[in-house]
């Protein structure tokens, strides 16, 4: 028996709209000023917020994909671009540091001169755009893998500005332009350490892993207390989108009576109890003469 329960994923339309043509406009004053102030980490941190940008226009147009209504040929719908396009940007953030990171070992040794003052107010109007657009994502962050990514590396941007425009200062004390490149290999870890788990989730899920948040054991368990129940087989649980999961079990009832009004409380507490919002349960009554050819 089938019960589904699909909602819509929130609409955060504006808010990647918002996030996507400040953080453009950012890019082109980073590279701009960071090309005449001769800072490796303004560049670095531009690449950075591109990849970002190239990040939120995914999400959103898979935002937007998921929101379509299934037909005979996708019966799920498009609800898998989220998961492909969280698993898309964790990789593009992965392989663009690589580049920065080549650029900045070779600066340690041979620093170039760099116009503090012009990295400290660039980067401090970073501080504000990636903050701000930060906010917009906040609410939808533990529910959403997409929004997550949106709000992680936004927020992360934050911080690495903040850390740009301490060197600034720093180098400006001091005269020590080793910091810029230092700086430079600095956001690139930050970038590796804020994108790893991004990749292994949205990697987990485009796998049919069962999603983060939800115990297997816990589900089991669940099902075997159902009234009149003696077992639970082939029992699966994966991602269809980066907000709704779906399930599938045999169940094994002592009794030949299993109405709509079970079926519905079944299914509505595997939905509050487990967030899994499409499931499909097949009755089955022990008979040994029709075994389970899908029993595990």
């Amino acid at each position: 028996m089938d019960h589904a329960h699909t909602h819509a994923p929130p609409n955060y339309g504006r808010a990647f709209a918002i996030g996507v043509a400040l953080n453009l406009a950012f890019v082109i004053l980073e590279v701009i000023y960071g090309r005449l102030s001769h800072s490796l980490a303004l560049v670095a941190d531009a690449g950075h917020n591109l990849s970002d940008v190239l990040g939120l226009v995914l999400a959103w147009g898979a935002m937007l994909l998921a929101r379509r209504r299934p037909t005979p040929e996708r019966t799920y719908g498009f609800r898998r671009s989220s998961i492909l396009a969280a698993l898309i940007n964790a990789a593009v953030l992965l392989i663009s540091v690589g580049a920065i990171a080549w650029e900045a070992i070779g600066r340690v040794s041979h620093p170039n001169a760099v116009a503090e003052t012009t990295v400290i107010w660039v980067a401090s109007v970073g501080i504000l755009i990636n903050a701000g657009t930060a906010v917009m994502f906040m609410s939808g962050r533990k529910r959403d893998l997409n929004i997550r990514g949106a709000f992680m590396h936004l927020a992360t941007d934050a911080v690495i500005s903040l850390g740009v425009v301490l060197t600034g200062v720093t180098m400006l004390a001091t005269g020590w332009l080793w910091l810029d490149p230092l700086v430079s290999l600095v956001i690139v870890a930050l970038i590796v350490y804020g994108t790893w788990g991004l990749l292994r989730d949205s990697l987990n899920l485009a796998l049919d892993a069962v999603p983060a948040g939800i115990d297997m054991n816990d589900v089991k368990e669940y099902l075997s207390g159902l009234p009149t129940c003696v077992d639970v087989h082939d029992l699966h649980v994966w991602g269809m989108s980066t907000t709704e999961a779906a399930l599938t079990a045999h169940v094994v009832m002592a009794q030949t009576i299993c109405d709509d009004a079970l079926l519905a409380k079944i299914t509505n507490e595997l939905q509050q109890k487990f967030g899994i919002e499409h499931a499909t349960l097949q009755v089955e009554f022990g008979d040994p003469t029709y075994p389970c050819r899908c029993r595990l």
